[in-house]
């Protein structure tokens, strides 16, 4: 989309100036605005045209039957599926009786701008209706940040020719028509008027809709307020019934005058709740939100948005796509987790329908990782939410024969929704994932409170379910069989390496937390004796490697499978998923994403560097890039084996893949692990961060189309600068006591008297390996690769 003529490229806004109606499920999904609890997407106000309409509460669904050709033990019975909720944003115009829509009439100019510091969208259009009536309407619209309950809306209409009679109506719409879903018809029949109405009012200017899904029993309220401010004459009339309530203004505007309305939306949702309990819910904070007005709204937002990129900006000099790119990419990321607050982070955050609005592993390897040093109350919610799950994952490993807990591979809610085991149950790697999270918030915040309250029984629960799953052999290494690590391409295997060395690390971890809060510990039941057992298997855990080859193996014997037929591969064949069975996929060395080189990346201090070198030479042309996770964790650990040409090219995918709909399905939601992986690829990958003990390691280096890369931190209540020069870097505290880093190999101490500037030495050139034929990265090189190495 960025490439298209309606689209510029702007350091601190995403700008449309014109509008494409074949671009419209996209723009409604880079357009969305959310907070974590609330999202809207970018539609239209006045409804139609639309792509995909979506007005989404974090964790209200629906439930349905999951397909089974045949049953088995241990299958999930329900899916879990997003409900498209009461629409609040709908303000429709009439202008002399005709409708105010972009498909009739003439369009003269039409504008929208996604603010990234402001948080608000804004809309500017001019419009002629069929009847020769010329109007401008504007609006604006955000999701708080600050009050986690409300969306708003400031709407404007004026003639610009002659005198017009106009009608606004300002709704809350409820089971709107959906365009058809693809996939199991029975999610697209959950999906179908999902909402059963339980009461509607209108009075004055207030409006209210009380529904619950019908087969999840969740009690969801919508409510809005209105300001309208007219010529005399103008007048307002309100009414309701199951699905609407609508707010209607009529009014004749002459030259130089004006419509304007702003409107107040507030949501709330509980499975537990009374409906009088969740009425009053919303009504209070539609009462907050009008006490604050629009115009205060739009000042809190303004003041958020500051103070998170006083922590998380990331300045690209050399690269305007990359810089317009990555904080696009940080601000959905925000939004994703912002407000979340003990609830899931989508893949999709809240800007679409997509995966069915379940969250998965990526959210805590790809997502958490940058709101870690960016907003850590997000990452402390967002593993208080895994821990609110327990008892179903406790439930869920019980069933599986396991102890301690078994995280779900997709959910909403904490329970497993997978209905293919291979794929997806069978990555028991998501509980490693999680506690990696834990061990990384703790580490970056000192947050003991939460160590001893939460992190601890998160890492407990998921080292005994690894205790129970793995098994020492008679030389007592230890094995964990049967699994898949996050390539999907290689399922059901013996030792995975990935799953292996995070397990160990989980082990480890857990027995370190138990040891630090030995009282809470043994309240949780864990002894010496369980404890050594986890130490015991972390240090005997086994790490397939073939000798011959010098390389790691994915999982035990996968270098001796056979080759996949990459030279008999079509384009057009990818991605294999959709065109081999996976029978062939599972027996052939083929990868969809990342898997051992992610290791290298999340347990690097596990390889030395000749070491990633060769595996990252070996498996890179073996890996097609079937998920949009692999690009960023390629991006890292190409970065760090010296081929920084090559990472730039995969940061370029990992970074755009929604802004040029790379994957073709953005229209479905923005892809928020990719994006925050775009963060990771230029902190992680081109300034080397990694995490040492409860401080900070860099390892600095620049492809040659970045002449100088920025970032800020936040880590131990303090905030760090980074900038990077091909020939130095200088680090700077900006606030706090002072801080130990790492430089390479050199330990540092700063304090806010005075930066620390270093010298940076090049790093010798390396020969890039190949990927399979055609699926070299998608991203520019900017002649990277062609001038030899950066720094």
């Amino acid at each position: 989309m960025i490439e298209h003529r309606c689209y510029a490229v702007e350091p601190w806004v995403l700008r449309e100036t014109a509008l494409d109606l074949g671009l419209l499920a996209q723009s409604e999904s880079v357009f969305a605005l959310s907070n974590g609890h609330i999202g809207w997407r970018g539609n239209l106000e006045e409804g139609e045209p639309h792509g995909l309409p979506g007005s989404y509460l974090n964790g209200v669904h629906e439930l349905h039957d999951l397909p089974y050709a045949e049953a088995g033990y241990g299958y999930p019975e329900s899916g879990q599926t997003i409900v498209n909720v009461t629409n609040g944003k709908i303000v429709r115009l009439l202008v002399d009786d005709e409708p105010f829509d972009l498909r009739y009439g003439r369009l003269h100019s039409h504008e929208r701008v996604l603010d990234l510091r402001s948080g608000l969208l804004h809309r500017t259009c001019e419009w002629t209706s069929p009847a020769g009536r010329r109007v401008r309407v504007r609006s604006s619209r955000l999701v708080s940040l600050a009050q986690r309950s409300v969306a708003a809306i400031v709407y404007e209409v004026e003639p610009l020719e002659c005198d017009i009679r106009v009608v606004v109506q300002s709704e809350l719409v409820a089971n709107e028509e959906l365009p058809p879903p693809g996939g199991d018809p029975r999610t697209a029949k959950a999906l179908r008027s999902p909402l059963e109405s339980l009461g509607h009012a209108a009075e004055g200017g207030r409006l209210r809709l009380l529904h619950r899904t019908r087969r999840s029993g969740l009690r969801v309220a919508a409510a809005a307020g209105h300001t309208v401010s007219g010529p005399d004459g103008t007048r307002l009339r309100s009414e309701s019934s199951d699905d609407l309530a609508r707010l209607t203004a009529t009014s004749v505007l002459g030259a130089g005058q004006r419509l304007r309305l702003e409107k107040l939306v507030a949501y709330g949702w509980s499975a537990t709740r009374t409906l009088p309990s969740l009425r009053d819910q919303v009504d209070a904070a539609l009462a907050g939100a009008d006490s604050t007005g629009w115009r205060g709204l739009a000042a809190e937002q303004r003041r958020y948005l500051d103070g998170f990129w006083a922590r998380a900006d990331v300045e690209v000099d050399g690269d305007e796509e990359i810089q317009q790119a990555v904080r696009f990419a940080a601000f959905h990321v925000l939004q994703a987790g912002a407000r979340a607050e003990e609830r899931a982070l989508p893949a999709k955050g809240l800007t679409g329908s997509g995966y069915d609005g379940h969250t998965f592993w990526d959210s805590e390897s790809f997502v958490l990782p940058m709101l870690t040093y960016t907003q850590p109350s997000a990452v402390r919610a967002a593993l208080s939410w895994r821990r609110s799950t327990l008892p179903a994952a406790r439930e869920r490993a019980a069933q599986l024969g396991l102890k301690g807990a078994a995280f779900p591979w997709r959910t909403i809610d904490g329970a497993e929704c997978s209905a293919y085991w291979p794929a997806g149950s069978a990555a028991f790697h998501v509980n490693a994932d999680i506690a990696d999270a834990v061990v990384r918030y703790v580490a970056a915040t000192g947050d003991d409170d939460f160590d001893r309250d939460c992190g601890l029984e998160l890492l407990v629960e998921t080292a005994r379910m690894w205790r129970s799953l793995g098994h020492h052999d008679r030389r007592g290494r230890f094995h964990i069989d049967g699994v898949t690590g996050p390539d999907e391409y290689t399922a059901v295997k013996n030792d995975n390496t990935y799953t292996n060395l995070m397990a160990a690390a989980n082990l480890t971890a857990a027995a370190d937390a138990a040891a630090r809060h030995p009282d809470r510990a043994a309240r949780l039941g864990v002894d010496d004796e369980e404890a050594a057992a986890w130490r015991d298997a972390a240090d005997a855990v086994h790490v397939p490697y073939n000798r011959e080859l010098r390389v790691h193996e994915q999982h035990e014997g996968f270098t001796r499978l056979e080759p996949w037929d990459f030279a008999g591969t079509a384009p057009e064949q990818y991605p294999l998923l959709l065109n081999f069975p996976y029978f062939d996929l599972y027996r052939k060395q083929v990868i969809k994403q990342a898997d051992l080189v992610l290791a290298m990346y999340t347990r690097g201090e596990f390889f030395d560097a000749d070491q990633k070198a060769r595996n990252f030479d070996y498996y890179e042309p073996l890996t097609v890039r079937d998920s949009s996770l692999s690009a960023s964790s390629q991006a890292v650990v190409a970065a760090e084996v010296g081929h920084l040409g090559l990472a730039y090219r995969y940061l370029h995918e990992a970074a755009l893949i929604d802004l040029e709909d790379l994957e073709k399905n953005t229209r479905d939601g923005v892809h928020i692990a990719s994006l925050g992986g775009s963060w990771m690829a230029l902190v992680a990958g081109f300034g080397g961060m990694r995490p040492r003990g409860d401080s900070l390691g860099f390892s600095p280096g620049l492809p040659e189309a970045i002449s100088r890369l920025a970032f800020r931190l936040a880590a131990r209540g303090r905030r760090l600068r980074v900038e990077i020069e091909h020939s130095r870097v200088t680090y700077t505290l900006l606030d706090g006591e002072p801080l130990d880093l790492w430089h390479f190999d050199e330990r540092i101490t700063l304090s806010t008297e005075a930066p620390r500037s270093l010298a940076l030495v090049r790093r010798p050139y390396r020969t890039p390996p190949r990927q399979p034929p055609g699926r070299e990265p998608r991203g520019h090189d900017g002649g990277a690769e062609a001038t030899g190495p950066g720094v």
